[in-house]
């Protein structure tokens, strides 16, 4: 039934809004998520934070994404993809709306509601994008999860353009705006079914016949109806199965730490620090990461194509590599002028193409990587164990620079090359992770993955998933 799918080399419209469903989601997702950066700026001053209670701000959702993305994509294998896709949506949405009642002051209230923010963009991000390539044929797998992901600077961007136009004392309506994603579960609810390989595998042959047919627009007695031989051997998936697929876990987890512990770092820090290094307004800072966001952007798109063209893991060793020659080039110029222009500003917006763009990269590959019985749990650990990341992002550059220094203009910062040469270190790491370790995944089937993967398992002793006949 699934050569059907993999045949086609042109997208129906029921595709598209499945893709349209996933891209929305994704963009307002990280708009929630990202709002923080933008807010804190307004708030450093009146609330004299320090680097300390700002990082625990920042790192609190980054811990939330953690638990949500292991918890969130386990339950996807075990339930379904839609419910939980719904499920995510929900949970970080309404946990941004509550964001609205923060007291003056409330710097603890801020960190444990951001907590519960990460546990939905981490649970919502490891479901979407396996959910999209499970409807997608083998031919467009690539570029299509690039696509989900090259809008998530456009939430940034829409955070850095709102708090460009907030007054300081309207941060708060950034987070009641925030609630918006709430809407998406109705257009889930509308246009996207339950992924007919996951249907498949729970032995539901016909609903997934209907699913698909549905997806392709065509009659369901159009397609053949898959058989147990067909869908393979109804797989009972455990946690502990991930340990299996070594390859898998080393490129997947190491890729996401390394590309999360570098972006997160600089895009949450970045309004700050543009306040603090470059002494402007918090208003201006948000200008000033718009551009950030376009190059990211661009950088979304232009890796989308370079998955397809060069393949996934040379295009994920660019990433690495480029992004972390140029994070080190942007420390070493935090105070210098380029026609007039700060050179750190410019040099982070070429940064972004490559850091922020090479995400088109890392999420769909960290699904790829793995059998489809594991997958959301594979990306979900993946995703979660790339989540320390968003801890020791934040956290380590404010360790370098000095936990216990409040964030105002009159600081001196000379640790700042030394901040962007740690997190730089982790791009690079990146990039020869990708380029030296991956597997190559470009052109091939799900099934066709699945296959190879289960044949390097079963040269191990001792090691094969459990099944059931």
């Amino acid at each position: 039934m699934f050569d059907e799918l993999d045949r086609r080399t042109s997208l129906t419209g029921n595709q598209i809004k499945i893709l349209a469903a996933a891209i929305l989601g994704d963009a307002l997702e990280f708009f929630d998520y990202f709002l923080i950066g933008f807010v804190l700026a307004f708030l450093i001053g009146p609330w004299k934070l320090t680097f300390g209670q700002s990082a625990t701000v920042l790192m609190s959702s980054g811990i939330g994404a953690i638990l949500g993305a292991y918890a969130w994509g386990w339950l996807a294998d075990r339930i379904g993809r839609r419910v939980v896709f719904i499920g995510t949506v929900l949970n970080f949405s309404i946990a941004t709306g509550l964001l609205y009642f923060t007291p003056d002051d409330g710097w603890i209230y801020l960190a444990v509601m951001r907590f519960f923010v990460g546990t939905g963009v981490g649970g919502l991000y490891c479901v979407d994008l396996p959910l999209v390539q499970e409807f997608m044929p083998a031919s467009k797998r690539g570029w299509v999860g690039g696509l989900v992901t090259c809008v998530i600077p456009l939430g940034v961007g829409l955070g850095a353009v709102l708090g460009a136009v907030m007054g300081n004392d309207q941060w708060r309506l950034l987070f009641a705006i925030g609630v918006l994603p709430a809407l998406l579960v109705l257009l889930v609810r509308l246009w996207v079914p339950e992924s007919p390989r996951w249907l498949c595998r729970q032995g539901r042959y016909e609903e997934a016949r209907k699913s698909l047919a549905w997806t392709l627009q065509v009659d369901p007695s159009a397609l053949p109806m898959p058989t147990a031989a067909d869908a393979g051997p109804i797989v009972v998936s455990n946690w502990l199965d991930l340990f299996k697929y070594p390859r898998s876990l080393l490129v997947s987890w190491l890729g996401n730490a390394g590309a999360q512990t570098g972006v997160y770092g600089i895009t949450l820090w970045a309004p700050s620090l543009f306040v603090l290094l470059l002494k402007v307004t918090p208003q201006e800072a948000a200008k000033m990461m718009i551009l950030l966001s376009v190059f990211g952007f661009m950088g979304r798109l232009s890796f989308s194509f370079f998955s397809e063209i060069m393949g996934r893991r040379n295009a994920g060793g660019l990433l690495g590599f480029g992004a972390g020659f140029l994070t080190i080039l942007a420390g070493y110029n935090y105070d210098a002028t380029l026609m007039g222009v700060s050179a750190f500003w410019l040099i982070l917006a070429l940064t972004f193409f490559f850091a922020d763009g090479g995400f088109a990269i890392v999420g769909p590959y960290a699904a790829e990587v793995w059998p489809s019985h594991l997958r959301t749990s594979g990306m979900g650990s993946a995703y979660g164990f790339g989540g320390i990341g968003k801890i020791i992002g934040p956290v380590g550059l404010a360790l370098i620079i000095g936990s216990n220094n409040y964030l105002k203009p009159d600081v001196p910062l000379p640790e700042i090359p030394l901040a962007f040469l740690y997190l730089g270190c982790w791009f690079l790491m990146t990039g020869a992770v990708y380029y030296f370790f991956g597997m190559e995944t470009r052109g091939k089937s799900i099934e066709q993955i699945d296959r190879e993967l289960t044949a390097t398992t079963s040269l191990l002793p001792g090691v094969g998933a459990k099944r059931t006949a």
